[in-house]
């Protein structure tokens, strides 16, 4: 064999080996070349089988006859602009009269396997055009955030979604959220995700874990308060609801509503107060809902009733306030008692991981998006970190967190200790957690010699 045929060998092995090994590698050294050659040479065939064409128009066709011409042909949709990404293709469609973007995501199925791509996803950006996000392989097998992400106040990247993506968690757009999901269905991920995005954020991050705190307290120096039992809990639901009642006198203080205030300094919520005077917003996370709304006798109904109570109130009135929910559960049904369902409906946001019944998944998608009830009941066991995020616009997205182990998530919470918030109605529930050692202290101390 000549030199050039070993060289062609090589690279051969080299990408199939690279494909099966590391397919994002892959990607971007040999895939995303053949997939924009594969694209444009397909692109008119593929158009016209899946029914994505409409016949020439009437002049066209009367032109063509008083030129003693062929028939035009069929045209498809016009290629505005195609940009490869690290995770697949882009590629943005101007529609032709007569079209409509359900006929794109009706045909996205089609798509994939006639473009030869993992995925093919669409969206309407505005009227007559659609973009079409296609993978070249499965990103959620092996997350890997991109470098940059568009991070903001408040604003976290949290999750990357099939279509290569990334999933952000943005409490100023959707203020309170609800996950679900089943135990070791990678729920505790998503939260550590959560806590590690807020830790460098100017944020006081609320904590309550009633199962004796084994999730949230190995993380207590960066939270402002933390409670590990239903009573203390009840006692920092009311202390923040009192906090929120202080922020809405704040407010109210510098409204100064008159004639002569323009409406665009008008305050409504904190984010439109001066920066010196504009009280820290409070993200409160709840590990397991059910303990606090299970109860075994009158005392317990009594102490449930007031926790429901300030969780309602939180979510009804929290957002303009600046104290945002993040609760999690396993089920989150109306046999957890009155108040469930009112709780429910003010979280916007919704992600459920794998769950044992079509009635948890219903839980979170059924009053908002149908479809991803079924989505979310086929989540595989054995692909923990799965899920299905919604909002109550009726969109959703399959979503996956990168895996991020409680010691990494301890280490980015201690080097953001100094960030946390003394927030003073929260003083009395602040965990008290001692110093970090200058250097590694014995786990045990050696005796002494004896003669």
């Amino acid at each position: 064999m000549s030199w050039l045929t070993v060289l062609l060998l090589v690279v051969v092995a080299a990408a199939g080996l690279l494909r099966w090994r590391r397919p994002a590698w892959y990607w971007l050294t040999f895939g995303v070349t053949l997939a924009v050659i594969r694209v444009l040479v397909r692109y008119a065939s593929v158009m016209e089988a899946c029914g994505l064409t409409v016949p020439p128009s009437r002049w066209r066709l009367m032109l063509a006859r008083m030129a003693n011409r062929p028939a035009p042909e069929s045209r498809a949709p016009r290629i505005l602009r195609l940009r490869p990404t690290r995770t697949g293709l882009v590629l943005r469609l101007k529609l032709r009269p007569g079209q409509d973007a359900f006929d794109v995501a009706a045909a996205t199925d089609r798509l994939r396997h006639s473009f030869g791509m993992y995925g093919v996803t669409s969206r309407e950006v505005r009227s007559g055009v659609v973009e079409i996000r296609m993978t070249g392989y499965d990103v959620l097998k092996r997350v890997q955030m991109p470098a940059k992400t568009d991070t903001r106040p408040m604003r976290i990247p949290v999750a990357l979604r099939e279509d290569g993506s990334v999933h952000y968690r943005d409490y100023r757009a959707v203020p309170h959220g609800l996950t679900l999901g089943a135990t070791e269905s990678g729920k505790s991920v998503y939260q550590r995700n959560l806590v590690a995005g807020l830790a460098s954020q100017h944020v006081a991050l609320v904590g309550i874990d009633c199962k004796q705190g084994v999730e949230l307290f190995p993380l207590a120096r960066r939270f402002s308060a933390l409670a590990d039992n239903p009573d203390a809990a009840l006692e920092l639901l009311e202390a923040l609801v009192s906090h929120m009642q202080d922020v809405y006198q704040l407010i109210r203080a510098q409204q100064r509503i008159s004639v002569a205030v323009p409406d665009a300094e008008i305050a409504a919520d904190i984010w439109d107060l001066p920066d010196d005077l504009r009280p820290v917003p409070v993200v409160v996370l709840v590990d397991e809902v059910a303990e606090l709304a299970l109860y075994a006798s009158k005392e317990e109904e009594k102490r449930r009733d007031r926790v429901i109570t300030a969780l309602v109130r939180l979510a009804q009135l929290g957002r303009a306030a600046g104290v945002y929910l993040e609760i999690c559960g396993q089920r989150f049904g109306s046999e957890l008692g009155k108040g469930i369902t009112m709780l429910r409906a003010q979280l916007t946001g919704r992600t459920a991981h794998r769950v044992n019944d079509e009635m948890s998944a219903n839980m979170a998608f059924g009053d908002i998006a149908p479809d991803a009830v079924l989505a979310a009941i086929q989540i595989p066991a054995e692909t923990r970190g799965i899920a299905i995020a919604g909002d109550s616009a009726g969109g959703w997205h399959r979503i996956r967190a990168p895996h991020t182990s409680l010691r990494q998530a301890v280490n980015v919470c201690n080097r953001y200790a100094e960030r946390t918030p003394d927030v003073p109605a929260l003083a009395p529930f602040r965990p008290a957690v001692a110093a970090m050692p200058s250097a590694r202290v014995p786990l045990s101390k050696t005796a002494p010699a004896t003669a």
